[in-house]
């Protein structure tokens, strides 16, 4: 057999035309036409958003288990941050707040048996834990994350111009 093998039902496959993945329009001449407006410019601003968000985890992670391994990570989320303030926009520091919020998430679920004495059975008897109710790591968690992704959208959009061409 001479070359790969191609399936004669399924190729080639017919491929969407790139003016219609990109949103913008063949008759018109460059308008967009897509529903959710994705462009570079708006991918690096949640990307940038995710980093900081990692910094804020980390830094989260520090300050909770600061009496064993959290100056290591403080350490890490320090000289993650003045990187990221030297290289990207400031504005995308809110994405810190979400991060504060995925140490709490993992709170939660280290409680989520709790409140009270949870027993589990292990070779040769039980081992029994206290753990707290989840609930306020789990609120607290929910409002940091929101606050964070508020706060990035609305001060994304303040100097956001309308890409759409008026008629």
């Amino acid at each position: 057999m001479r070359g790969p093998y191609r399936c004669p039902y399924f190729w080639p496959l017919p491929l969407p035309s790139m003016s219609a993945m990109s949103g913008m329009s063949a008759t018109t001449g460059g308008g967009t036409s897509g529903m959710n407006g994705d462009s570079p410019d708006r991918t690096a601003r949640w990307g940038w958003f995710l980093a900081w968000l990692l910094v804020g985890a980390c830094g989260g992670i520090g300050l909770a288990a600061i009496l064993t391994v959290g100056a290591a990570f403080v350490v890490l989320a320090v000289v993650a941050a003045v990187l990221l303030l030297r290289k990207g926009p400031r504005r995308a520091v809110v994405g810190a707040v979400s991060g504060l919020a995925l140490p709490l998430f993992y709170l939660a679920y280290l409680n989520r048996g709790g409140p009270g004495e949870v027993c589990h059975a292990v070779t040769g008897g039980q081992s029994c834990t206290e753990e707290y109710t989840p609930v306020p790591f789990l609120v607290a968690g929910a409002l940091l994350l929101a606050v964070g992704f508020v706060l990035h959208a609305t001060t994304r959009r303040q100097g956001h111009t309308d890409p759409m061409p008026r008629r």
